[in-house]
Order: structure tokens, then sequence, then C-alpha cells
């Protein structure tokens, strides 16, 4: 059995645990050591990657494993990383972990909160590793399922009203996805469902390709916040717990983008030159409207969740440019937005926690009263608007400068209308930060709140930690994507330029 397979063995470990677990204590303490180990296996899969690398071991991918599970559609278990695989696999991990001590305190029903909690992240885990895509389909599913419950249970404000239309519009985009997947499988002819074999088969039809590409983009893009069919997101992040939104917007929204290479771009590499320029603009209009709507937004979870479809958007638009530095970008985006955004909806949370208010025109002063959480909410703001030395300046400026790249009309046009999102995101921004943490305490009794617990401040140490030390050393994880992608490209452009002949 793959390494791998560890990723889902210890969450399933961590589901009977807490099944089992017959009081609080031993509720957080299955949840501790088990995102504990989850972080130690995806740090230690990160270094031993590299140094695989760095040995000369060039496959494209590692740590494989093959399993039959349902022959007569040729369906199978099947495992295996690459560089982007692996950052996503370290980006769960700590999202997972962070989110276990923001919900610390968490009340009522804490053991079966972190039951569909667990689930939810096995299906993200099962996602990341899986090579086969009805099985990648099925992860896929499991990761989506329990955000009704946890929304509509332990949510707030119009909680019911946003875990249906959530579920609603993520399942309409998978009924999308699973034609799209099927459409692949017997259009290519293919004996398997491996996306290494289909790949190297490259004989779908460029007619049958241009019909699914839509349908696998679409079913993904709903996911990944593509506009028009963000509209679920907003509503379901205000509506969240705050270890929900933390891995709903840090790692859940990137099974959006993943697809969307991994699948949709990866097997139908045709039909993705030729409509890329539909998707393009759709993607540029997500940039720049969702940094817009977050302007006039006055609850600051909004605020963090249009933010979060412009920052998203910004993946698929720079995955559509095809170019090695802009797909990098946006790998480092997802990885960048993941723990910014964590970060972000933690404090909020913490915030809220204390105030009972989301409301920016009621906050003020809070920098006097709780200096920790004020202080790492500045940080997250910075590496929002893409302060040098942070995550988000890396991503973004590698994705314009790659997206640039692209001598065209059309896409340098694209380019310099999605950068205007960066002086918008700077206004909001900076907006909030002034107008909720200095001047004047709001209300009296503001000044009896307390500062963060330990708990909290684990949770946001390592998330500032996170952030900072990729934004001060992003080498390693850029050397990483960058290995990835080599192969992928190529196989894009280069069956693209074949049928072109």
């Amino acid at each position: 059995m793959s390494i791998l397979s560890l990723f889902v063995v210890i969450p399933a470990l961590m589901l009977l645990g807490l099944w089992l677990a017959r009081n609080l204590n031993q509720v957080r303490g299955v949840m501790v050591a088990g995102s504990s180990c989850l972080l130690l296996l995806s740090i230690w899969l990160t270094v031993t990657f590299i140094q695989m690398r760095a040995a000369g071991n060039n496959a494209e991918m590692l740590f494989t494993d093959s399993i039959p599970w349902f022959e007569p559609l040729n369906i199978e278990y099947a495992v295996g990383v690459d560089g982007i695989s692996v950052v996503m696999l370290l980006l769960s991990s700590i999202i997972v972990f962070t989110g276990t001590f923001a919900s610390w305190q968490l009340k009522p029903l804490t053991k079966e909160y972190f039951l569909w909690f667990t689930l939810l992240s096995t299906g993200v885990y099962g996602f990341f590793i899986t090579i086969d895509m009805f099985t990648m389909f099925m992860f896929y599913e499991v990761a989506l399922i329990p955000m009704y419950l946890l929304i509509g249970v332990w949510g707030s404000g119009h909680k019911e009203y946003s875990a249906m239309k959530l579920t609603l519009m993520l399942m309409g985009g998978s009924a999308l996805l699973i034609l799209g997947i099927l459409g692949i499988y017997f259009g290519s002819g293919a004996t398997t469902m491996n996306v290494l074999e289909i790949a190297q088969m490259h004989n779908i039809p460029v007619d049958m390709q241009k019909v699914f590409f839509p349908f696998v983009f679409i079913g993904f893009g709903v996911l990944g916040a593509l506009f028009p069919f963000h509209t679920w997101s907003p509503d379901g992040h205000a509506s969240a717990p705050t270890a929900v939104s933390m891995l709903h917007a840090g790692v859940l929204m990137k099974l959006g983008g993943y697809g969307c290479f991994r699948i949709a771009m990866f097997l139908l590499p045709d039909a993705a030159h030729e409509l890329a320029w539909i998707f393009l603009i759709l993607t540029t209009i997500s940039v720049v409207y969702g940094a817009l709507s977050a302007c006039v937004q006055t609850d600051l979870k909004y605020i963090n969740a249009y933010s979060s479809v412009s920052h998203c958007g910004l993946v698929l638009f720079a995955l559509l440019m095809m170019t090695k530095t802009a797909c990098t970008g946006a790998i480092l985006q997802m990885l960048s937005h993941g723990l910014m955004t964590a970060l972000f909806f933690a404090l909020i949370g913490m915030i809220y926690g204390r105030t009972h208010t989301r409301d920016v025109r009621q906050l003020g002063g809070l920098m006097k009263i709780m200096p920790f959480l004020s202080v790492g909410y500045v940080v997250a703001g910075l590496a929002n608007l893409g302060l040098p030395g942070f995550s988000g300046f890396v991503a973004e400026m590698t994705i314009f400068v790659g997206s640039f790249a692209n001598n065209d009309v059309f896409h340098r046009t694209a380019t310099i209308i999605a950068c205007t999102s960066i002086v918008v995101t700077a206004v909001y921004i900076l907006r909030v930060v002034g107008k909720i943490l200095y001047g004047k305490v709001a209300d009296p009794h503001y000044e009896t709140l307390t500062d963060a617990t330990w708990d909290e401040r684990v949770a946001v140490c390592c998330l500032i930690f996170c952030v900072a030390g990729l934004g001060i050393a992003p080498l390693w994880a850029s050397e990483v994507i960058d290995n990835a992608l080599v192969p992928i490209l190529d196989h894009i452009n280069n069956v693209s330029a074949i049928a072109a002949i």
C-alpha cells in the first residue's frame, strides 16, 4: 500500500475515535492527535518528494499505487502525487490543524461537528492523492456533502438558506462534471479511468473535446467561484462556522482550480486552446467583480468572501494563460490564498465571538482592546493586498508577469484589466483595517473584552508563520511546482500543436 493511503486511513481512524469518544476532552484529543499526524505526514512527504527530485527521480508521479476497484467500468483506486499535489496536501493539513484549534471552544454538539469536519477533510485529502477520474469524483462529492450540515446546523445568520443554496449549486456543478468525465472515458475509448493513461492516448476527437470541455471546466469552476456561478460562495462563507469557512475558502475552493487543470485542460488540450478565450473573459470578470463587490460590503465575512471570489478567479485566469510562469503563479496563488483567507476567517470568527457583530460600522478601536488579534488582522490584510514579504505578492506578481508574456492584444488587455484588482483590494483592505482597529472604541462594552486565548494564538501564529514564510522563501515551492508543470504544459501545448498541423 502506498504511503499516500495514510491520508485516507488516518482520517478514517479519526472518525472511529470520534465516534467512540465519550467526553469533550477525548474529542479534542482525537482531533489534535489526528490533525498533528496528518501535518507531520504532509511535511515528511514534501521533504521526501524534494529529496527524490533532487536525486534525479523524474517520474511524472511518485508514490504511485493502483488497486482494481470496479472492473466493469475499469475504475481503480489509483494514487500518486506530483509537485502540485504535494503542496495542496501540505496546505490542507495546515488548515485542518489550525481549524481544530479555531474550533476548540465550539458548542453544542462538538463531537458531531468534528465528525462532519473530519469527513470533509477526508474527501479533500482523497481528491488530491487520486489519479483515477471516477475515484477523484467520489472524493470530490465526499468533500462537498458535509458542507450542508456544517453550515445548516452550526452556522449563523441565514444558515439554512445558505446551506441549501451552496449544496444545490455545487450539486449542479457535479452533474455537469460526471457527464464530462463519462464523455472523456467513452470518447477516448480507454480501458481505464487513470488520468495519466488517458492523456498518453490523446485520441479524443477535437469536436468531442469541444463538447465536453465546458462540462468539466464549468463543473469544477463552480467550486472555484467562476463567474457567474459564484453566488453560492459569499452566502456560504458568511453563514459557515469559523473552521468551516477556513477549510471551505482555504482548501475546498482549490479543488475547483486543481480539477480544471488536472482533468479539463490536461485531458482536453485542443478544446482548452480553442475555448480558453471564453473562460478568460469570465475569469477576468470574476477577478474585478469580486474586488469591487468587496468594496461595498459592510459584513467582515462578506468582504473576505468576495475577496476570495476575486483571488480564486486569478487562479483560473492564470491557468488559462497556459504559460509556465502564469501556471506557477496560479498554484502559488492557491497556496497563498488558502493560508491568508484561513487566517482572515479565523480572526473574523474570533472577533465576532467577542463583539457578537461582524458589521464594520459597529466596530472600532479594537487595537486597544485585543492587540494580538488586531495585529494578526493587519498581517492578513497586508498579505491579501500583495505587500512584498508576504505570500500574496509572490503569487500575484508571478501570475501577472506570466500572463503578460502572451504576446497578443487580447491576453495583454485581460492582464491589464485583472491588474486593476490590486488597487481595488488595497482600497477595501485599508478601509476595513482603519475602521475596525483604530480610532476610538465604538462601544463602551468592548472595553471589557479579552484578547486571544492560547488555542486561538496557536492557530493564528501557525498561519502567520506560513504566510510570511512563503513570502520570504518561496523558491522551494516554486521549484516543486515547476517540475510538475513541465510535463502537463508540454502535453497541453504539444498535443494542440500536432492537431493544428
